[in-house]
């Protein structure tokens, strides 16, 4: 955890929506991280925070397994917010009742406030609330005030003013909850006295002294995927090492039309960062020649790039340090290597470095607590350009894994042609949109886009001969974090244009086909 002059700490207690909050506080300028719910106090007071927010969970609370809390946290004198389980809870630990009601809350629900709240200030007597509950409080602790209800819920929320306690039945981190960023900037701002002083420069200032005294003068390596994580990383650590910092990146071929050169441009030509560009193509073709499992090519792509990069970091005399683009999701998602956290692993995640016996360095992670948006904002910051800092989401194995069956030469080059042409025509869609509305994801821009080639062929006719040649298959999804999505009800004539593009313009290609499927239950890849 590093130091900050302001801190909100959220405890988990599994929500769902348990790195929502912590994005919502600091989208509000105020940084914020997140840590297990049980923690014990002493530790939580050893972090001096100004303000403690207790997330939502799945659990009952009076459940024998059920996620708890060290009470002595309510006696610290931090102002605390809690949201569902986190008022459930605190309840509960304050000598109140939860009871389990007859009928759920599940969606947009009408809340009445009732009494005067500091959390309510600015913000209608009625209005709409997301609720996702069964369990509800039903008597709240001595000392506290029901400061609003619903037609359901006779506690929706409570508050005890003089010790700073607040907690609420739904959901204000979502925005589901029109005002519930008012209700965040209330507490925040009003309640524990905080400012938004959490910026892009200083953010950008911190981590730069932070880079400088890790390394000390020392030699730092990075590998350079073209991705934004990377692409960020080695912009920040640059500003703070100059060029103590060389990149390596590995080509292995499966980047998008016109992405490795764009990587080399940028990075030599407009940051000046000693580049090694290792040309792979042929060494990964010949390793995927046969592989039709998408789960072997994930491993075979993901362990050959460390072995590639690695070959190339033993040339280098006198690294010492190896930094990466490692963001907070990814420890979160890799079982809160770092925070502590109790959370299942969701995924093994690349960025977890198998280094070869004898071979170690020490790692440099300045984007570690940093989510995806901040990711972004911090590279715009730093001067890259939006073609990388706005890059769509790309998986680590790239276009082997839009190619169904075996990856060769041929597919790679058909696939390559006809992605350019989705993109280049979705990336002008998508800028005539934001032209019109100023807003980079409005309501109907596509958030991800692009070509799949599956392992079959289709009967077609063109110059007036019989062809039977690949069909082509295009995904475009509209989504916020990509762990729910819905495909894009592009304009016809948009789909017109690209569909006549690829035929006319891809060799091999005689037939498009648009994927209409949401994720659930589908995917947003293929494979």
């Amino acid at each position: 955890m590093t130091a900050h002059d302001q801190l909100v700490l959220v405890l988990d207690f599994g929500a769902q929506y348990g790195q929502l909050i912590a994005r919502r506080v600091r989208d509000l300028h105020v940084y914020s991280e997140i840590i297990p719910c049980d923690t014990p106090a002493q530790e939580i007071a050893a972090l001096n925070p100004d303000a403690l927010i207790l997330s939502g969970g799945p659990a009952s609370v009076y459940a024998d397994d059920a996620p708890d809390v060290d009470e002595k946290i309510f006696e610290l004198g931090i102002p605390v917010l809690g949201f569902c389980y986190g008022q459930q809870i605190m309840a509960v630990k304050l000598g109140g009742s939860v009871g389990h009601t007859e009928i759920g809350e599940y969606g947009h629900t009408c809340l009445h406030v009732q009494g005067e709240s500091q959390l309510f200030a600015g913000t209608p007597r009625e209005q709409q609330v997301w609720m996702s509950h069964r369990d509800a409080v039903s008597v709240v602790p001595e000392g506290f005030a029901v400061t609003s209800t619903t037609d359901v819920c006779p506690v929706a929320s409570m508050e005890c003013a003089e010790r700073r306690l607040y907690a609420t039945q739904f959901h204000p981190e979502v925005r589901h909850t029109p005002y519930g960023n008012d209700l965040l900037g209330n507490f925040l701002f009003k309640i524990c006295g905080l400012k938004p002083s959490w910026t892009m420069e200083g953010i950008i200032e911190q981590k730069v002294a932070e880079i400088r005294e890790q390394t000390k003068g020392e030699k730092v390596i990075l590998a350079l995927s073209g991705g934004v994580d990377s692409a960020v990383a080695a912009a920040l650590v640059h500003r703070a090492v100059g060029d103590k910092l060389t990149c390596i990146f590995v080509n292995h071929g499966l980047l998008r039309k016109g992405e490795p050169e764009s990587v080399e441009q940028v990075f030599t030509e407009q940051f000046g960062i000693p580049l090694i560009h290792v040309h792979a193509e042929r060494r990964y073709a010949d390793l995927l020649k046969g592989v039709v499992d998408p789960e072997e090519k994930r491993r075979r792509i993901g362990g050959e790039f460390w072995k590639v990069f690695f070959e190339e970091a033993q040339r280098m005399d006198g690294v010492k340090y190896l930094a990466q683009g490692t963001i907070y999701p990814d420890i979160i998602e890799s079982g809160a290597r770092k925070t502590g956290g109790k959370a299942s692993t969701i995924k093994s995640h690349h960025n977890l470095i198998p280094f070869p016996d004898g071979v170690h360095f020490d790692l440099v992670e300045p984007l570690d607590h940093f989510f995806k948006d901040e990711v972004r904002a911090l590279g715009t910051a730093l001067g890259l350009p939006d073609e990388i800092v706005y890059r769509q989401p790309f998986p680590g194995p790239g276009l082997a894994i839009r190619i169904i069956g075996e990856v060769t030469l041929d597919k790679l080059e058909i696939l390559k042609n006809a992605d350019a042409v989705v993109r280049e025509e979705l990336d002008a869609y998508n800028a005539k949109l934001f032209a019109e509305t100023g807003e980079r994801n409005s309501e109907h821009s596509c958030w991800q886009y692009f070509a799949v080639l599956p392992d079959i062929r289709s009967v077609g006719v063109m110059g007036d001969e019989r062809t039977y040649q690949r069909p082509v298959i295009i995904r475009a999804v509209e989504s916020s974090d990509a762990m729910t999505a819905d495909w894009a009800k592009l304009p016809y004539e948009v789909l017109a244009r690209i569909s006549g593009r690829i035929v006319a313009e891809v060799p091999g290609i005689n037939r498009v086909a648009y994927d209409i499927t949401s994720k659930p239950p589908a995917t947003i890849e293929w494979e």
